[in-house]
Order: C-alpha cells, then sequence, then structure tokens
C-alpha cells in the first residue's frame, strides 16, 4: 500500500510564554521565562512553590461564553483555541472540506485534576445529590478531542492518547500515521494539560520531582545544567494541523514542514523512573530515523525531552549518544522546558510546534539557566542564546511515566 506524504500546514500554541503562535516563538528566541510564583492556590505548605502559569489568556476573546467556561475544564478550553488557531493558519475553510475526511487526535496526560477535587469538596459538604452532571465530562481526557470535533463538526477519526508526559508527541504520531494510510484527509492534533492544582502539584512533590528554587523562579527549570534539581510545571497546549500532501497541494496551502517519521518504545523498568542505559528513548530515536529514511547526520537539532531532573536529563543525553553515535557531538540540542516549564501531556505538542518554526524560520531555541556543566551532560545544549542556522530535519523527544518514550521527526519540505 503506497503511503501518503504528510505535511504540517496550520499551528496554534496556547503557552506560559505565549498565547499564540507568534508571541509563543518570539519569547524563546529572547530567552523570556514563564515562571513564576505558583498563584492559583495557596502553595505556602508546598515543597515547590512555583509554576509557569498561562498568563494573561481571555477565553471570552477566543470564543466562548460564560456557559461554556461553567462547565469546561482549562484543558479542554486551551484545546479549543489552540485548535482553532491552527485552522486559521492553515487556511482551511471549513464551508468547503469533507468533515468526513478531518480527524482529531489530542493527547493529554491527567485531564482535569480541579474538578475533581471541586466536586469532592462539595461530596463532603452537601453529600452525592450536590454532584455536578458535569463531573464525568468535565473530567475525562478525551473531551478535549471529542470537544474539538464538536465545536467545528469533524467526523473523521477521533480519539485520545494518555501516555503520562509523551501523550503529546503519541497524538501527533498516531495523527500521523492516520493520513499516511488514507484514513484522514486532515488531521488535528497535538497535546494539552492544565493541572496546577493542590493534588498535582502536591503529588509531583511528594514524588521529589519539582524544582524547590522557589526564591529564583525563572532560573529554577534548567535542563542540563549540574544544579538541576527537579522540573516546574507548567499548563497549556500545543495544536498543528497535518494533511496529506495531495490535499494540501489541491487547496494551495502554505507547508510548514514535512512529517516524516514517528519512532516508539517502553523501557519496561519502572512506573517513574527511565532506563538508566537510555537504551528505550535510543530505540525511539532510531525508530523515527528509520522511518524517515534519514541517518543521524541529517538530523540538524533535537528538542529534547529535557525535564530538569537529575535522571532524565542524564538518560536522555545517553540516549542520544547510543542513537547518533559520533554525530552526537554535532547535533544540535535544547529544551524549551527551561522556558516554558513541563507542560507534562501537552509538551510533545508545543515542542512539535517548535521543531516545525526552526525549519522554518532558520532559528533554534536556546537551553537557557545553563550555567554549570555537568560531566555527564556533554553535548551541545545551545546554551542561553538562540542560534542561527538552517535544519532540515528536527526531532522532537518525549519521555513519559511507565516508560513510554516518543519521537517525533519533521524535515524541509521538497517536492
Amino acid at each position: 500500500m503506497q503511503e501518503h506524504r504528510v505535511v504540517v500546514t496550520g499551528l496554534g500554541a496556547i503557552t506560559p510564554i505565549g498565547n499564540d503562535v507568534p508571541s509563543f516563538w518570539k519569547a524563546p528566541q529572547e530567552g523570556v521565562s514563564g515562571v513564576g510564583p505558583l498563584t492559583s492556590f495557596d502553595a505556602s505548605a508546598f515543597d515547590s512553590r512555583i509554576a509557569a502559569h498561562i498568563k494573561g489568556f481571555d477565553p471570552l476573546a477566543c470564543g466562548f461564553t460564560k456557559k461554556d467556561l461553567n462547565r469546561t475544564e482549562d484543558f479542554v478550553i486551551f484545546a479549543i483555541a489552540a485548535s482553532r488557531q491552527a485552522i486559521t493558519d492553515a487556511g482551511l475553510d471549513l464551508e468547503k472540506e469533507d468533515k468526513d475526511r478531518i480527524g482529531v487526535v489530542v493527547g493529554s496526560g491527567i485531564g482535569s485534576l480541579k474538578i475533581i477535587e471541586d466536586q469532592h469538596s462539595v461530596y463532603l459538604k452537601g453529600g452525592p445529590s450536590r454532584i455536578t452532571p458535569f463531573l464525568i465530562p468535565a473530567l475525562i481526557v478525551n473531551e478535549a478531542a471529542g470537544q474539538i470535533a464538536i465545536t467545528f463538526g469533524f467526523k473523521g477519526p477521533n480519539t485520545c492518547l494518555t501516555t503520562a508526559c509523551a501523550s503529546g508527541s503519541h497524538a501527533v504520531g498516531d495523527a500521523f500515521r492516520i493520513i499516511q494510510r488514507g484514513d484522514a484527509d486532515v488531521m488535528i492534533t497535538g497535546g494539552t494539560e492544565s493541572c496546577i492544582t493542590h493534588l498535582g502539584v502536591g503529588g509531583f512533590c511528594a514524588l521529589k520531582a519539582l524544582s524547590t528554587r522557589n526564591d529564583e523562579p525563572q532560573k529554577a527549570s534548567r535542563p542540563f545544567d549540574a544544579q538541576r534539581n527537579g522540573f516546574v510545571m507548567g499548563e497549556g497546549c500545543g495544536i498543528t494541523v497535518l494533511e496529506s500532501l495531495e490535499h494540501a497541494k489541491k487547496r494551495g496551502a502554505k507547508i510548514y514542514a514535512e512529517m516524516t517519521g514517528f519512532g516508539m518504545s517502553c523501557d519496561a523498568y519502572h512506573i517513574t523512573a527511565p532506563d538508566p542505559d537510555g537504551e528505550g528513548a535510543a530505540k525511539a530515536i532510531r525508530a523515527a530515523l528509520k522511518d524517515s529514511k534519514a541517518n543521524p547526520e541529517d538530523v540538524g537539532y533535537i528538542n529534547a525531552h529535557g525535564t530538569s531532573t537529575k535522571l532524565n536529563d542524564k538518560v536522555e543525553t545517553l540516549a542520544i549518544k547510543r542513537a547518533f553515535g559520533a554525530h552526537a557531538k554535532q547535533v544540535m540540542v535544547s529544551s524549551t522546558k527551561s522556558m516554558t516549564g513541563h507542560l507534562l501531556g501537552a509538551a510533545g505538542g508545543v515542542e512539535f510546534v517548535v521543531c516545525c518554526l526552526v525549519i522554518k524560520d532558520n532559528v533554534v531555541p536556546p537551553t537557557t539557566n545553563y550555567e554549570f556543566p555537568d560531566p555527564d551532560c556533554d553535548l551541545d545544549y545551545v546554551p542561553n542564546t538562540a542560534r542561527k542556522a538552517k535544519v532540515d530535519l528536527c526531532l522532537s523527544n518525549s519521555l513519559g511515566f511507565g516508560g513510554h518514550n516518543a519521537t517525533l521527526a519533521v524535515r524541509r519540505f521538497k517536492e
């Protein structure tokens, strides 16, 4: 069976450093951090009291009503808003499209913790009769993909992925495969997350996974730096429009890049820790390269998972060395989580947007807060300052609890 070529034609982003693609993309080029004090609740009793919140986002200005907001959780609102951006950016005229041939795959690691916390309190105070009928449809992860389809009338393949911090990347990978095999012409895909809540922060604090650099929030997320001490929780959404090349050319769409590869694997090692030999993540990288019919030497840039935890950054560096051999020292590697914080299930969606923009604009975002080299992390992490560079092939890595690994490959489009 002939596989269809897949191209990226639209981008959307709601992030701690910008609520649309232009502002989001400007910020990392300037090294702007979205991390600050945690403000969504009183965090004085928590070890980590910092977060990368969405700031200045007005859903009422994005087409939502007050009624919508009363029954829709933030992770779904972000997903619909970012999808609207991406669809507009792609120039899709939905009145002329066959909506049976447009699908949605959006990942989220957790869905809504906030409504669970809120409604549990309601239950304790008033009993089961006081629980809102919107509890279940508001909290479940698949509602992001479902409500995007409801909003725009898309009746093609529709599903969601939940693989912890790899959710967004797995979603993009699945959407890519759906178009490749001809089951849809267009897919709306990415990741979304909003769980900066008492339980979300408390749970990661209990795992000792979060940075406690509370006195210097903007310096707290420092991937690959020797003084890193955990990640910073973030929230947001990254969405792309993928299309078959035939469909994009037929309607004269602009093309950011071509998606050429998707690799995935499992460490089969531990519920939270990565396999220390890095082989699981290396397998996903190799699979994405093989899918792209590319060699390690073809890759110019990797958007790393780069969480700023001791284990992840060491193991991911080792995985890149395993997969790339001698070329590992030549490829540019950076973690935009140094500025956005860790968006959990949304991270892969947002970071795939970054890779498309790297190819479009010939600029590589930095890893900020890189001050103290770590002997275990000795690659070119594009420290602190964005770099002008023409990149023809990018990879985006995502590694999730449970040992889930995903790598996406996107290259400069050529006829």
